[in-house]
């Protein structure tokens, strides 16, 4: 990295990325699609699921609790090329989660991206869930019970 843009483009493209990530975890679904481009791709071949542009990407995120129990990702850098207002990359994805039916999900995964800078930003074009290891042996544990009253997280 030879310049200040190149190094705040990587800057401003991994902030993109952990923020995709938290929005997924505090179930910010309306954050989470304002990431996207108007015509950006979120795809999740394991579920399946392919959806286009921020309006659909809201509408399936807004149906997750209602199937999913509890979800935690664990994002770890990748890969970023830059050429001018594009961009590609990877990031390293660990997920666990149990459905509301009980079934359990873990998961190794790459997410393969394509980013587009714009006047908000960087923001993703494609975002491509790619699993390399699923575990789906029943959980052992399970969330804490919800603190109640001064100190308690309400998480």
């Amino acid at each position: 990295m030879h310049d200040f843009q190149a190094i705040a483009d990587r800057v401003e493209i991994e902030a993109l990325r952990g923020e995709f990530t938290d929005a997924a975890m505090m179930r910010d679904y309306d954050r989470l699609a304002s990431l996207f481009t108007p015509d950006g791709v979120l795809r999740m071949p394991n579920i399946p699921a392919e959806l286009t542009g921020p309006e659909e990407i809201r509408a399936w995120g807004r149906r997750v609790p209602g199937f999913v129990e509890f979800l935690v990702q664990t994002t770890h850098p990748g890969v970023i090329r830059i050429e001018g207002d594009s961009a590609s990359g990877r990031a390293y994805m660990q997920e666990l989660g149990r459905l509301r039916d009980g079934r359990a999900e873990f998961n190794f995964a790459i997410y393969h991206d394509r980013y587009r800078r714009t006047a908000e930003g960087w923001r993703f074009t494609e975002r491509v869930y790619e699993v390399r290891y699923h575990d789906a042996t029943p959980l052992k544990g399970s969330p804490p019970p919800v603190a109640s009253g001064p100190g308690g997280t309400g998480i």
